[in-house]
């Protein structure tokens, strides 16, 4: 087990730039931070509030969806307590959750695309399966992850998404 967590963390730390300013870095940075919970909490309450039916009820359904997934990603964190890998990117995170195992951010992006394929619209299927994975590396990237927690988070949206789809779809 030591030796997978070794070779996680020298895998990890070959993708990380967050000390090398410039575009991509900062690209990467939007990213890392386009899946934050604030944000999604925000975006979802807006659309609940100014939109239709449909846009209401799919509001609410990924906003209960993602914070029933935070109370799982947070016990799992509790438990298994892996530190983040070290640096000064992302303090922020690293104050209020300095656990990262599984990541919470891939786990919230995966389990949107996830539920916008089961939910619609369409349109924005492709637009979130592209977006999805680029949240995931971004983490790594900025160095608030490792690779161990991302896949973590995947299968733990993968899951959960599926586990909601099925509950209400009957």
């Amino acid at each position: 087990m030591l030796k997978l967590l070794e070779l996680d963390a020298r895998l990890s730390a070959k993708l990380r730039m967050a000390e090398r300013p410039g575009i991509f870095c900062s690209v990467a940075a939007f990213l890392a931070h386009s899946g934050d919970s604030w944000f999604w909490w925000g975006a979802l309450g807006l659309l609940w509030w100014l939109g239709t039916p449909f846009w209401k009820n799919w509001a609410q359904t990924i906003l209960l969806s993602i914070i029933a997934l935070a109370v799982v990603v947070l016990s799992i964190k509790f438990l298994v307590r892996r530190q983040r890998p070290a640096g000064d990117w992302g303090g922020f995170y690293r104050k209020t959750d300095p656990h990262s195992f599984p990541s919470g951010h891939a786990a919230r992006a995966i389990l949107i695309a996830v539920l916008v394929t089961g939910l619609g619209p369409a349109w924005l299927i492709a637009v979130l399966w592209v977006w999805a994975p680029l949240v995931c590396l971004a983490r790594v990237v900025m160095g608030v992850h490792y690779l161990s927690d991302i896949l973590a988070g995947v299968l733990t949206g993968l899951l959960a998404g599926m586990g909601i789809l099925m509950v209400i779809s009957g």
